[in-house]
């Protein structure tokens, strides 16, 4: 996920990885539902770290595997630039909503979705679970902007899209800049 109005910061750290490019809308691995992560092995911390570095060249909020087109149930949200007293971005393995409270309209946008900014409703208030990068379970309570990252990058490993959340008659108005995007994404598109 990234903000159009919001500041963002780099994430913190070099990984010395190269980063993967960011899959574009069009590309059926978005719309795919990732499988589970069975091991946390040396494959798997391979892909965190080209997620860490592309979500931080991207200059992103949070990045989900799928969008560099692994389909692996993993994300990673950028803390530091969520909340100053975080250091270090946050992977997330196997992730699960449990609890949804509120709701808060605002505008957003995706790594996958460039240039393209819409106002999405979603809960204001979650509590998720999952595994970080070394195995150990954790929880988190998140509000506002953070639980909206959390959501976003959720969603994309279920193959459901920012644009989903969106009434139809939003999704028409959209419907020439969406084409354009699964354009670009076919292959041989960019050759």
């Amino acid at each position: 996920m990234i903000p159009r109005a919001e500041a963002r910061r780099a994430v913190n750290g070099k990984t010395g990885t190269a980063a993967a490019p960011i899959r574009i809308y069009g590309d059926p691995v978005l719309r795919r539902r990732a499988d589970p992560v069975e091991a946390i092995d040396g494959e798997l911390e391979a892909v965190i770290e080209s997620l860490l570095a592309s979500m931080a060249q991207a200059r992103g909020l949070g990045l989900a595997a799928p969008q560099i087109g692994c389909s692996r149930q993993l994300c990673a949200v950028n803390l530091p630039a969520l909340d100053e007293r975080r250091q270090r971005p946050l992977v997330l393995i196997n992730p699960v909503v449990e609890t949804l409270d509120g709701s808060a309209t605002q505008e957003e946008g995706c790594l996958s979705f460039p240039q393209l900014y819409a106002e999405v409703a979603r809960p204001q208030r979650i509590g998720i679970r999952g595994l970080d990068r070394r195995g150990k379970e954790i929880e988190i309570e998140a509000q506002d902007m953070m639980a909206r990252v959390f959501l976003h990058e959720a969603d994309h490993l279920n193959g459901v899209l920012f644009i989903d959340h969106l009434s139809l008659i939003k999704r028409q108005l959209l419907r020439k800049q969406l084409k354009e995007l699964s354009r670009r994404a076919a292959p041989g598109a960019g050759d």
